[in-house]
């Protein structure tokens, strides 16, 4: 894997100089020979995130050469192009038509806006309002006019006939549409009546550009060091003939977004991996009064797995490095590395589902990442920070990379690049670190034991790998006596993309489907990282006594004495003590005393717990600060008699309690 990343950010560099391969379009020279067309991708071909179900595939582009002049003023004749994906195609619907859902994929000629020479890239982008019929009829039709209105130039469409356009070189300042949007059908996109005017210019290029075709990565597999494939093949029909070579093509490299291994949790200084040990009987707090929380639990952390797997919502491009918020997405051919694609900013459709405005080639929202706290006990609330951090949960000095957004599905507001912003969750707390650095926090809602952070990606660096940071931090108040938190008890969190079936607001099957209502993008739930974030655990002392009988005339008195109740502000707890005997005679299970209260002592025989027993016990308490006692002697003490205090065991974990030095176990 490491090398398919090495290999797919070199493409991505070549891409920007090959973006625009195309020279010269619609330009003058003489009469061409047969006319042929070759299929070619439009740059590079993308890396796509398996886990998507909106996955932006690379351009597809034909382009055609020479054939014979057409009679000026005639009728252009057109044809059909259909994209066939072996996935489903999941660009967004924009408007009802007699031949199906109209969609965000466009088709556009000659390469309009694109700043290369010629006729075609020269002219406005313009739509075709006809999308079951593009320019044939009943449509937006063409007819064959000329290029400065000098006989023997190029011919070019024009939306206009004698004589609102003069014969006999009909030229005129309608220019004929160069954009289609594609109908969507299952795995497949129909562009209708394309019109099909031959270049007839030596060296001269009709080029159509095929953009915005999102397609459901999750259905391919994605393999192992190999990525798996979308693969497109193309087919048109209609009154004009297209003689298409190469018809397929890979459009999309399909490879997991997220690094398994290093999207992940982190530790309470976010400085190495593994989740946080919380003590039941010790509680943390994150303190609303104050405004700082006192306390971190540890930290997730997102990496993706390519370089460009993280996205904003848009994005400009300057010296190969994205910008978010910078420019509108209209040059054909251009790459953004962002959710949106080739941004039709001149026509807004009303969604037939929502009514809502919406601009072909707009994504809803830049790459959110998502954390799914489950287990959480009874008891514990979780808050998380509201951007990115870095080691010690600190800001860092660099601009954030993302921040936390109110849901998975909340929109961005603007439809313009410049006027986008996430809609940021409210920051209710500040996290203070050792060194003084502010970090915000805000609550995560938690019901029946789980709930969700969401944040979304506002800045990236497409020729790098990119790693985020999130801290975590938990609050309860220690209640031993009715097990809260609930101990012993393990918290996890899953780590995705977001929105997914999961958060509720689609099913899989309406997810990977094309959608007029769903927000784009869309991920699945099936590559989701799950990890455990925090273990919450007893708190207990375990007591050795090295030397117990009772045979031979000789018996032992065992005491254990809960003092949680102390001038030093220990949390009072009660709990039971498991007696556990090794030496002749001894039990296969334990014996468990009854639940000794705080401030009280527990006595028993050990010829009443284990008859005929000879040799040592070890006792567990589940709760802090036990201690024990035994006395050794003949029956009635009349002879021999001994008393020791039981030792106090370290099995890893340690506690000191006021200035006594005590080091117990918890």
């Amino acid at each position: 894997m490491p090398e398919f990343r090495k290999w797919i950010l070199a493409l991505a560099v070549l891409a920007l100089f090959a973006g625009l391969a195309s020279a010269q379009v619609s330009t003058p020279g003489t009469v061409g020979g047969n006319f042929t067309c070759t299929t070619t991708n439009g740059a590079v071909t993308p890396t796509l995130r398996s886990e998507g179900y909106t996955e932006l595939t690379g351009d597809i582009v034909i382009a055609c050469q020479g054939g014979p002049a057409p009679a000026l003023g005639s009728t252009i004749a057109t044809a059909n192009f259909t994209i066939f994906l072996n996935t489903a195609v999941t660009s967004r619907l924009l408007q009802a038509t007699a031949a199906g859902n109209a969609s965000e994929a466009l088709l556009l000629i000659d390469e309009p806006g694109s700043g290369l020479s010629g006729y075609g890239p020269s002219v406005p982008q313009t739509l075709c309002t006809t999308p079951s019929v593009g320019a044939g009829a009943g449509g937006c039709t063409q007819f064959v006019g000329t290029f400065g209105g000098t006989p023997g130039v190029p011919i070019v469409a024009s939306s206009c006939i004698a004589p609102a356009c003069a014969a006999p070189n009909f030229t005129g300042t309608a220019q004929g549409a160069n954009i289609f949007q594609g109908v969507v059908q299952g795995n497949s996109v129909t562009f209708f009546g394309v019109p099909i005017l031959a270049p007839t210019s030596a060296g001269v290029s009709r080029v159509f550009r095929i953009t915005n075709i999102r397609g459901n990565a999750n259905q391919i597999t994605a393999g192992g060091p190999t990525p798996g494939s979308i693969v497109a093949s193309i087919s048109t029909n209609g009154s004009s003939s297209l003689p298409i070579g190469s018809s397929t093509l890979t459009v999309g490299f399909v490879t997991p977004g997220l690094n398994a291994t290093n999207t992940t949790v982190r530790n309470a200084t976010n400085t190495g991996g593994g989740g946080t040990s919380f003590n039941q009987c010790t509680s943390v707090s994150v303190s609303s009064t104050t405004n700082t929380a006192t306390t971190q639990t540890g930290g997730v952390q997102f990496q993706e797995n390519f370089a460009t797997a993280f996205k904003v919502r848009y994005a400009g491009v300057s010296n190969g490095v994205a910008t978010p918020n910078v420019g509108i997405q209209n040059v054909p051919g251009q790459i953004y590395n962002s959710e949106s694609g080739f941004f039709l900013a001149a026509a807004a459709f009303s969604s037939p589902g929502t009514g809502t405005s919406q601009a072909a080639g707009q994504a809803d929202y830049g790459t959110r990442l998502k954390a799914t706290f489950s287990n959480v006990p009874s008891g514990v609330s979780l808050f998380v920070s509201t951007r990115d951090v870095t080691n010690n949960f600190a800001v860092g000095s660099s601009a954030q990379q993302a921040v936390l957004v109110v849901g998975e599905t909340a929109s961005d507001s603007g439809t313009q690049p410049g006027a986008s912003t996430p809609p940021q969750a409210t920051q209710t707390a500040v996290y203070t670190t050792p060194g003084g650095v502010t970090v915000g926090i805000a609550p995560v809602v938690i019901s029946n034991g789980t709930g969700t952070a969401v944040w979304e990606i506002v800045a990236t660096n497409p020729a790098q790998i990119d790693t985020v940071n999130f801290a975590v931090y938990a609050n309860f108040s220690s209640n031993p006596a009715n097990n809260t938190p609930a101990a012993p008890s393990s918290m996890q969190v899953t780590l995705s993309f977001a929105p997914t079936p999961s958060g509720g607001s689609f099913t899989a099957a309406a997810g990977g489907a094309a959608s007029n209502t769903l927000t784009i993008p869309r991920f699945s739930d099936s590559l989701n990282i799950t990890k455990t974030l925090a273990n919450f655990v007893l708190c207990t002392t375990d007591l050795l006594y090295p030397y117990v009988i009772n045979v031979n005339g000789f018996d032992t008195g065992l005491a254990i004495a809960n003092t949680t109740s102390d001038p030093f502000g220990t949390t009072a707890q009660v709990g039971t003590c498991a007696l556990n005997f090794y030496g002749s005679a001894a039990p296969s299970a334990a014996f468990v005393t009854p639940s000794i209260a705080t401030g009280t002592v527990y006595a028993n025989l050990a010829s009443t717990v284990s008859p005929g027993f000879s040799g040592y016990i070890i006792a567990v308490c589940n709760f802090q600060f036990a201690h024990g006692f035994a006395f050794v002697s003949d029956v009635g003490a009349r002879n021999l008699a001994m008393g020791y205090l039981a030792l106090i065991m370290n099995n890893g974990g340690s506690l000191n309690r006021g200035t006594s030095g005590e080091n117990l176990n918890n």
